[in-house]
């Protein structure tokens, strides 16, 4: 018997938020989730790179999230999260408000980003989820930066490293 339904996958996101929007990460993109530490500051950085921070030997450059997305800058507090992601072989923490819960997403839950025309850049958000009654930004982790700023991460991570 042939059927045409629509082949429907449970794929697995990390949900957080910033401010009172949700957003998710694929977890297979995901290192590790700490709690908020010690960040030095690197000169001549772009003002969303908040700096470095030295986790078990490893230097990961940190990227406020909120400042990323043009977003006022907030107090860190008990919830403040910095989630390890490795993006293009680098590993990058992002600083976040809270984190929520691990959601399993059917595909067909997931649609297409709303597109608001050139001035609005919507680029590194890869899907819209629906879990419950919120609606679930999911990132596209690798449109985040620029190839450049890739670049300056990975410059960055192997400067500090080396000055060791």
């Amino acid at each position: 018997m042939e059927h045409n339904a629509v082949q429907s996958r449970r794929e697995r996101y990390l949900t957080f938020f910033l401010g009172e929007e949700q957003y998710g990460i694929a977890i297979d993109q995901i290192k590790e989730i700490i709690a908020i530490m010690k960040v030095t500051h690197v000169p001549k950085t772009p003002p969303f790179i908040r700096g470095v921070i030295n986790l078990r030997g490893l230097i990961i450059p940190i990227v406020d999230t909120r400042l990323r997305f043009g977003m006022d800058a907030k107090e860190e507090d008990m919830n403040t999260t910095i989630v390890i992601v490795e993006v293009d072989k680098v590993n990058v923490g992002f600083i976040v408000d809270r984190v929520e819960e691990v959601a399993s997403i059917d595909s067909t839950h997931m649609s297409e980003p709303p597109k608001f025309g050139n001035k609005i850049d919507t680029e590194f958000i890869s899907n819209m989820a629906q879990i419950g009654e919120n609606v679930v930004m999911i990132l596209n982790v690798f449109k985040l930066f620029e190839v450049d700023e890739l670049i300056s991460l990975d410059k960055m991570q192997q400067h500090t490293l080396m000055g060791e």
